[in-house]
């Protein structure tokens, strides 16, 4: 047990000696916040425009209050899983950051996949649950914008929690994430003012397929995290050592280490993990779009033929 607990804490201290520049943390955790914040801010304008274009502009004041306890939910998700991992000990804090990567892989995971093929239809699905919402009243509007914020929020926060425990911590990462929130805000109120068009078909694709990457990347972190302590076996199975070729410390080691988790030293455990992960969650990925604009494409197609479809006669009364 004093062997496990002097690895934890040396991996942690290798963590900390060779982490990733300020800016690199920030970078990586502003791109995270672009994109989420950009998805999250679609969904806001949806409801906004909806109740807008409906004459109900009163229940703005429950969707602002809505979005604002999502926002404050997710803070908290994020404060109280990241800081209280400093007051542990270095086991225990490896043990939750291992964890808790994984679970925010699961999470992300299930996100990209579930966005991949529902953009394609829900902005119909929101309007369609804020018209039931505004007849039910304000606190089913807000309940309304909560659930649709805090999901992505959610996601986000745990996201993050992964990120930033792989980047060592520390309130960085998190300021990045508030930096690309608000270059993501000020799009979509350009988005929403008609000042910019934005094909989000394609933003989302490539930023889907950046997460995966990422998430691949968080995932194996957390096992290296749980290997440390013993959950998991081959911390000593190297795949393979570029230290002496690979710098660490330069700026693409940097960038490669605090967004992807690159390191030159994985195990074996570690690089089947990430190459499985990729590969499959890729092509499920890739598959869901095509569902979606099969069904999208069939829907077009069912409605032409609806509306091109001749009148039946009206049949005429026999002659008496």
């Amino acid at each position: 047990m004093d062997h496990i607990s002097a690895l934890a804490a040396s991996g942690v201290h290798v963590l900390a000696a060779d982490g990733p520049s300020i800016g690199t943390q920030m970078f990586g955790s502003a791109l995270i916040g672009l994109r989420e914040g950009l998805e999250t801010g679609i969904v806001v304008m949806v409801l906004v425009a909806f109740v807008v274009k409906t004459d109900r502009r009163d229940a703005l004041k429950w969707i602002w209050a809505g979005v604002g306890a999502a926002v404050a939910m997710t803070l908290a998700v994020f404060l109280v899983i990241h800081f209280g991992t400093s007051t542990m000990t270095p086991l225990a804090a490896e043990t939750i950051a291992g964890v808790a990567s994984l679970v925010a892989v699961a999470i992300v995971t299930f996100m990209v996949l579930w966005m991949s093929e529902a953009a394609s239809h829900i902005s119909a699905d929101l309007k369609s649950g804020m018209s039931k919402a505004l007849l039910a009243g304000g606190a089913s509007v807000l309940g309304l914008a909560f659930l649709a914020v805090g999901r992505e929020g959610f996601e986000t926060a745990l996201l993050m929690v992964g990120y930033a425990e792989s980047v060592s911590g520390g309130l960085w990462p998190l300021i990045g994430l508030v930096i690309g929130i608000l270059a993501a805000i000020a799009l979509t109120v350009l988005i929403y003012r008609g000042a910019i068009r934005m094909n989000l078909s394609v933003f989302f694709t490539y930023t889907g397929l950046f997460l995966i990457v990422v998430a691949a990347g968080i995932l194996t972190y957390g096992i290296r995290a749980l290997q440390t302590i013993g959950w998991l076996p081959g911390l000593d199975n190297i795949a393979f050592d570029v230290s002496g070729t690979y710098d660490a410390s330069s700026w693409y080691g940097t960038v490669l280490g605090g967004i992807f988790n690159v390191r030159p030293d994985p195990t074996v455990l570690q690089v089947i993990a990430w190459i499985v992960y990729v590969v499959v969650v890729t092509t499920i990925f890739f598959r869901r779009q095509r569902a979606g604009r099969r069904a999208i494409a069939a829907r077009k197609s069912a409605t032409a033929d609806e509306s091109s479809a001749p009148a039946e006669p009206t049949p005429e009364r026999n002659a008496q």
